[in-house]
């Protein structure tokens, strides 16, 4: 019974601590007048405006604006290129209490490419619409947000706001292609370390309701590439184990599991980050000829590609002995490579997962403070595809994905994508109410400690 008081009274002096935490700035700061809500609009019409898709993404100009805003708000700045041509952009707000570890916001720069002619408006032109919506490739994913923590900060200095702990923005390079030369790279350097970081957060989702979409995990990729061989033959021929024979055999059984885990989803017992998902993503088979192929000889060899998504809630090895078994073994001549295979386990073999229970404090600061500003909350989940975010929970640090986006259909990646500009001036609010009570919060051993020493 000693242990569970004790338990119990740690469990209330963290909750107090939390309470206190958000209640430590009870004064708001004041709303925006017309027209500074034109001046925040028109910072993210300009960033939007530059042009960073892949594969030629136009660094150079999205970090000079960058740290333009940054100077503007008196922020310590570094610019590192782990590889170059490919800059991060650190900005710091120094904490009054430098022992404390940090916190980080991260964004990235770039975006996916766009097909103009499918677009509306300009991908690039931030065109904002009669209902208010901003059009442009980038406004989901995710340079709002990363304009979002710009402007929260520019609101709490000029209320004068101090924050105990230091505060770490970053926009790294490169995350929709993988993030290997952007933030792999700075979650494994010195730079990183030094920053003595204690929770990240990143990019999430929109929510076409009211709930804000919060992620505690995400789904891991590994890219299969399945190959078959057998004997050539006519095209007339009917004869088993021909390449193309072998590989519908396991396409048909890839087809069963797909249909077995999107059932799960279609039936609402799991979410779309729960369950393994797998598509086809290219099919290649045939004799090239000048006219297209040769159709009357059937190929020796046939390949097919897969885009495999692996909650890190599941055991990823039965996969692994269900692809060697069943869908490429080689007793029909099957081969099959990882063109890419991340890990669903941390460098201590923890599932790549968030705690949201009262094991973490900061999951709890965050649900209130996005309450505090009026925001309503989902139940928790695991991203359907890879951010950045793995590569911190790799490091076994704690990463949780937000982007405040609510009544907004998910369009990233998407044509048209865009945001309303109500909803993005109500995400500076959040974000607000976020970094206040994250820098202001001071854990219960910390705190019993500097009142001991008083």
């Amino acid at each position: 019974m000693e242990k569970l008081c004790n338990f119990n009274h740690q469990f209330v002096i963290v909750h107090l601590l939390l309470f206190s935490s958000l209640l430590s700035f009870t004064n708001p700061t004041p709303s925006p007048t017309q027209d500074e809500q034109s001046q925040i609009i028109s910072r993210f019409q300009e960033y939007l405006r530059i042009n960073t898709s892949q594969p030629s993404p136009n660094y150079k100009k999205s970090t000079q604006f960058i740290l333009s805003l940054a100077e503007s708000l008196s922020l310590e700045t570094q610019v590192i290129e782990f590889v170059q041509g490919k800059p991060l952009v650190i900005l710091k707000w120094p904490g009054s209490d430098l022992f404390l570890p940090s916190i980080l916001l991260n964004s990235h720069t770039d975006v996916v490419p766009s097909e103009r002619s499918k677009w509306d408006y300009h991908p690039f032109g931030a065109h904002i619409d009669e209902n208010g919506n901003i059009f442009a490739r980038g406004s989901q994913d995710m340079k709002c947000v990363g304009m979002q923590y710009m402007e929260a900060v520019r609101r709490l200095k000029a209320s004068g706001f101090q924050p105990k702990r230091s505060l770490y923005l970053s926009f790294v390079p490169d995350e929709e292609i993988g993030g290997h030369d952007g933030l792999e790279k700075l979650a494994q350097s010195d730079v990183f370390k030094n920053m003595n970081v204690d929770i990240v957060l990143d990019e999430g989702l929109a929510s076409p309701n009211e709930n804000y979409r919060l992620f505690y995990g995400e789904r891991t990729p590994w890219w299969l590439v399945i190959k078959a061989t057998g004997a050539p033959g006519h095209g007339a021929k009917l004869y088993d184990n021909s390449a193309i024979e072998n590989l519908f055999k396991s396409i048909e059984s890839i087809r069963r599991f797909r249909a077995s885990q999107f059932d799960l989803v279609k039936a609402g017992l799991k979410g779309e980050g729960e369950v393994i998902s797998v598509n086809m993503a290219f099919l290649k088979a045939g004799t090239p000829s000048p006219t297209g192929f040769v159709m009357n000889l059937q190929p020796s060899e046939a390949e097919a590609g897969f885009d495999i998504r692996i909650p890190p809630t599941v055991n990823a090895e039965f996969l692994e002995k269900r692809i060697a078994e069943e869908w490429a073994p080689a007793s029909r001549n099957m081969s099959f490579e990882f063109k890419q295979k991340g890990s669903t386990q941390d460098y201590r073999g923890r599932p790549l997962i968030t705690a949201t229970d009262r094991s973490n404090p900061w999951w709890a600061l965050l649900v209130e403070a996005i309450k505090k500003a009026n925001g309503k909350i989902g139940k928790p989940e695991i991203f359907p595809a890879a951010t950045d975010s793995r590569y911190f929970r790799q490091q076994g640090l704690r990463a949780i994905g937000f982007s405040p986006m609510a009544n907004t259909p998910v369009l990233l990646h998407d044509h048209n994508e865009f945001l309303n500009q109500a909803e993005y001036l109500k995400g500076i609010d959040v974000y607000e109410s976020i970094i206040k009570a994250y820098t202001s919060y001071i854990p219960p051993g910390r705190d019993s400690l500097s009142r001991d020493e008083l």
